[in-house]
């Protein structure tokens, strides 16, 4: 972090002086002298338990909900909300620099598109990107904090969980081209809709100035019906919509890669070779794409990029051990990511394809519905053997057992990896699918012991 005046970083939410801040800090650990410590209740651990050991410690100013003893009044940023005040000194450290920014949002899709902005950008100059996928009210603040000087390029993901949170976050980073990459069900328990989930994404126009390149999946059924501000210019991406402006066409799978012809209304032909398969990847690399050369980087050298990308974590990420083919996609679930990774697994040459399927949380009233079209999809796309874990998975495990697939279902991590050890062979393709906290990364892990 750049040092910056402390009247200038918490403008808008406490008077202060102009000594220079050299850090904002969430954990007591990384306090430093010269930082701004901000509290963050929890359920389990209160940041507030830690302020006077901060300021101690050095801390120049801390951020808290209610005043707290061992920490001076002078000293104490008093807010409602210490998720909003997190933003608005990232806004405020924001206007310092002035970096050709993407913002990437949609209900599935964002980290891998953003690893594929961030593989373009880099071909072009010094590019900060959002780690992992921090992406809410605390982990995009963050990525703003690392901007200097030296940077050329950004490209940050936004999440949301409810209405109003991408509209804080796009108006924080002042991206200057937006993506969105496909409007799912993910979140549906809090928000209602795909309608109340489109508005929410939509919220990223609110932080892009006028003029600037929107970039839109027109495959997706609710975008295409989107009202958009018209004092931006939407640009449209796809495989299958004739009237997207870039397209993919010709698209092969090569080993654990995909070659495909990217077609420019614009700009003409470009053969793109990406080493991810999938045709959600192919999108994803479209996305990229189109907002790179929208920002006016050279299309040629934008679509020869595409080949940098590096995948993270467990997303997609295909693994060859003890004559198994492992599909990891383990960070996170939704019906739309779970249809794409079985498709991924029917087209993966194997003797036997399997199906490692955990619960999809975060769905609401459609969830039971949701696991049984998994099920269903499961069964379409060839799966020998359905492995369900956890409650909800249950529905998965009885549809793909209705369509005359061989299903397990199993509650326990213990279950699991007896299940998977039992019955993955040399020569099977296995893909192990489930939201974060069903944990299917340790459940790999077990398994890959046994190899």
């Amino acid at each position: 972090m750049k040092p910056i005046p402390a009247n200038q970083l918490l403008a808008g939410l406490a008077l202060a002086g102009p000594e220079p801040i050299t850090a904002v800090v969430t954990d007591s650990r990384k306090v430093a002298p010269g930082c701004v410590f901000v509290c963050f209740p929890g359920e389990h651990v209160d940041g507030h338990d830690y302020a006077a050991a901060a300021y101690g410690a050095g801390a120049a100013y801390v951020v808290a909900n209610h005043p707290v003893d061992g920490v001076p009044e002078d000293r104490t940023v008093l807010v409602p909300s210490s998720h909003h005040a997190m933003v608005r000194m990232a806004s405020n450290y924001r206007m310092l620099f002035s970096p050709l920014m993407i913002g990437v949002t949609g209900s599935v899709g964002k980290t891998t598109t953003k690893e594929f902005c961030y593989a373009v950008l880099s071909a072009f100059g010094n590019t900060l990107k959002t780690e992992g996928n921090q992406n809410n009210e605390i982990g995009l603040p963050n990525t703003l904090f690392r901007l200097d000087d030296a940077t050329e390029y950004a490209v940050v993901e936004m999440g949301m969980s409810a209405l109003g949170e991408i509209d804080r976050l796009a108006r924080a980073a002042r991206p200057s081209a937006g993506i969105i990459t496909r409007i799912g069900v993910s979140h549906l328990e809090n928000l209602g809709s795909r309608e109340n989930i489109l508005k929410a994404k939509l919220e990223l126009c609110h932080g892009l100035p006028d003029g600037a390149p929107l970039a839109l999946n027109a495959d997706d059924d609710l975008l295409p019906t989107a009202k958009l501000p018209a004092r931006l210019r939407p640009v449209w991406f796809g495989i299958d919509s004739q009237d997207a402006d870039v397209r993919a066409v010709k698209i092969e799978q090569d080993g654990d890669g995909t070659r495909f012809v990217l077609s420019d209304r614009e700009h003409g032909e470009f053969p793109v070779q990406i080493p991810t398969v999938g045709l959600h990847t192919v999108s994803d690399a479209l996305a990229a794409y189109t907002a790179a050369t929208r920002l006016g980087l050279d299309p040629a050298r934008a679509a020869a990029a595409l080949s940098n990308y590096q995948t993270t974590g467990m997303r997609q990420h295909i693994v060859h051990k003890g004559g198994v083919t492992v599909i990891e996609d383990c960070y996170n679930a939704s019906p739309d990511s779970m249809r794409a990774a079985l498709q991924v697994l029917q087209g993966t040459p194997a003797r036997r394809r399997i199906a490692l399927l955990g619960d999809m949380l975060e769905l609401g009233e459609v969830s039971e519905e949701a696991h049984r079209q998994v099920g269903e999809w499961a069964a379409g796309a060839g799966v020998d053997l359905v492995i369900a874990y956890g409650p909800r998975s249950k529905a998965t495990a009885q549809a793909a057992a209705e369509k005359g697939v061989t299903s397990l279902h199993c509650e326990t991590e213990s279950e699991v990896v007896g299940y998977v050890r039992q019955n993955v062979r040399e020569g099977d393709a296995l893909l192990a699918k489930g939201s974060h906290a069903m944990k299917l990364d340790e459940v790999l892990s077990r398994f890959y012991q046994t190899l």
